[in-house]
This record gives structure tokens, sequence and C-alpha cells, in this order.
């Protein structure tokens, strides 16, 4: 008898058994990380909010806050406006940004005297498992469960 080259197929089977066990245990941690760093850019996304209201209501006194994303952001800024202010970028004023859903309300007639920032996760315990929100005194919070309104019930975020 010749003796033949290669593998055996118990050999392949086990290979193959060792890839499996290693990917079950990195593909939660991988996805694991990828919340973390969705609901990372959220914070950072309603800090740009906190940020883009106040420099809004500084530049547009008689406005006062911005009611909307839209507002915060624009795609003519010579010269910025009131409705077009080019604080934020094009993406969070869609509304959605990594994994995450923000909307944006005004409070009080003009000049405008709150506003209101929400982020929720697109796709819950997909893209993130915390909501996000803040309000005027530019404090984030967050909160396992939805938010609809943002008040100091949320809990700061440390």
């Amino acid at each position: 008898m010749r003796k033949q080259k290669g593998f055996s197929l118990i050999e392949l089977l086990i290979v193959v058994a060792i890839i499996l066990i290693i990917a079950a245990i990195a593909i939660p941690n991988l996805l694991r990380a990828r919340i973390a760093a969705n609901e990372s850019s959220a914070v950072a996304s309603i800090r740009t909010l906190n940020t883009a209201q106040i420099s809004y209501n500084s530049a547009y006194p008689t406005v006062g806050f911005s009611a909307t994303l839209a507002a915060l952001s624009g795609t003519s800024c010579t010269p910025p406006s009131s409705t077009g202010a080019c604080l934020i970028d094009t993406q969070l004023s869609s509304g959605t940004k990594s994994g995450y859903a923000f909307t944006m309300a005004g409070s009080g007639t003009a000049p405008v005297s709150g506003y209101t920032a929400i982020g929720s996760p697109l796709t819950p315990n997909q893209t993130g498992v915390r909501y996000f929100c803040s309000f005027a005194d530019a404090v984030v919070r967050y909160n396992a469960a939805a938010i609809a309104t943002c008040d100091n019930t949320q809990n700061p975020l440390q």
C-alpha cells in the first residue's frame, strides 16, 4: 500500500470544531463592543446638540433655542441663519447616526426657552441598550426604558 498525503476527515473536523468554539466566544464580545461604541457615539451626539443649542441661543437671541435638528444644521452656510445655522453635521441633523435615532423638540413660544434632545437605539438590544436625553440644563441623562420626555427622573450620566 502507498501512503497518502493530506489530512484525515477526523483531523479536519477537529480543526473546524476549534474554530467554531473560538467564534462562539468572540462574537458576543464583538457585539457588546459595537453596542458600547454606538452608545458612546450617542452620548457624544447629545453633547454636540447641547453645545449647538447654546451657540444657537447666543447667536439668535430673538429666536431662542432651536426647535428642530434642521435649524441647527444647514447646507448653505454663507451666511448662517436661524433656519440653517450650520452648527451640526448633516448626518446628525438627518435624525440617525451610529445606530441611534435623534429627535429635538423646543418648548415655549418665541423666543424658545427650552429644548429636549432624545437619542433612542434604532434596534433595541442590538444597536444599543440605553436611551439618552438632555434638556436646557445640558446634563446628559440615560434610562434603560424608552424616554418620552426628558426630565430629572432619568439618571444623569457620570
